[in-house]
């Protein structure tokens, strides 16, 4: 590395480690900061499918190890964002990234709870939501799913519980909300449970197709995916598990390697239960219109049909 490089970090980490960890492994190395080594912190913001914001108008946070650091890496990020949001120490945004992620945390588990008290109420929980968003102050919707997925929320929040045990803080909310979303996919393989012995089928040997395994829509990202957990309970129930994604041509759940399948009506109309995990909008919905299987929607994407005839529409939602 040149002299006078600056070194900015954005990967999401716990409040202290660019300090505790970046900085001594160039220290070690003869660096010294401020003289030929400038350290800076910038957290990554990129939502993935979000044709809105990109990387250049999504504003980001920014600081530096000292000043000379911080005006290095807002000189760097100006040739490409268009909003910096400058902090007073790398510690602050190291853990403002946290936050973020926490706060989606915690609300999804609060709305995977809601639903799961909706149902015993025999209540839509999506109504329920819809309604609250008419409210012009003091809501903001989350919506229930099968699970929380992706390589930063359902990890990044235990990042700062594990530190702040070093502090002798408890951090009882993060680790609550972790328990809920990791007990979503459990939730759901009962909602298939229900659907078959309601025309007195076992899990064993039922097929059961599931569409979408990404984490998310609009992508083929299958890391830390719900489906990846729902679809190997299945297969160790004894179900004849298939499954069509747009987005993911193969996946490999449990050491199993499987196949997208073809998705046609015919298809469809094969399968004692179908399993809507992930609501791509590559995927033909209208297709679901079947006299065959039952259905269990966990992203309320049939709402935009009127009716699925001859089929009775349960999801988590409508227990």
């Amino acid at each position: 590395m040149k002299p006078w490089s600056c070194v900015v970090v954005e990967r999401t980490t716990y409040p202290g480690s660019t300090e505790e960890i970046v900085v001594p492994a160039f220290t070690d190395l003869g660096c010294v900061p401020d003289v030929d080594l400038f350290v800076g912190y910038s957290p990554e913001r990129i939502d993935p499918g979000n044709e809105r914001f990109k990387i250049t108008n999504t504003p980001k946070i920014v600081s530096g190890l000292t000043a000379d650091s911080l005006e290095l890496t807002l000189a760097f990020y100006r040739t490409f964002i268009e909003t910096l949001v400058p902090v007073s120490t790398l510690q602050t945004a190291e853990i403002s990234k946290l936050f973020e992620n926490i706060y989606r945390v915690v609300n999804i588990a609060l709305v995977n709870e809601f639903q799961v008290i909706c149902d015993r109420f025999g209540i839509d929980v999506w109504e329920v939501i819809a309604a609250c968003s008419t409210k012009p102050y003091g809501f903001m919707p989350f919506y229930p799913g099968p699970g929380l997925g992706g390589h930063c929320v359902p990890v990044d929040p235990f990042y700062l519980a594990w530190k702040a045990r070093e502090k002798r803080v408890n951090t009882e909310f993060i680790e609550l909300a972790g328990r809920i979303n990791a007990n979503m996919p459990a939730y759901v393989v009962h909602q298939i449970s229900a659907q078959l012995n309601d025309v007195h089928r076992p899990l064993k040997n039922s097929r059961v197709a599931v569409i979408g395994v990404a984490y998310k829509k609009n992508t083929g990202d299958v890391r830390e995916s719900p489906a990846l957990t729902i679809i190997e309970a299945l297969l160790d129930g004894g179900c004849r598990v298939t499954y069509h994604d747009p987005h993911v041509p193969q996946l490999k759940v449990d050491g199993i390697v499987l196949e997208s399948s073809d998705y046609s009506a015919e298809y469809l109309e094969e399968q004692d239960c179908v399993v809507i995990l992930t609501d791509h909008d590559a995927v033909d919905w209208s297709l679901l219109k079947t006299d065959g299987a039952r259905i269990v929607d966990t992203r309320n994407a049939l709402r935009r049909l009127s009716t699925v005839k001859g089929t009775p529409v349960r999801d988590p939602s409508r227990a």
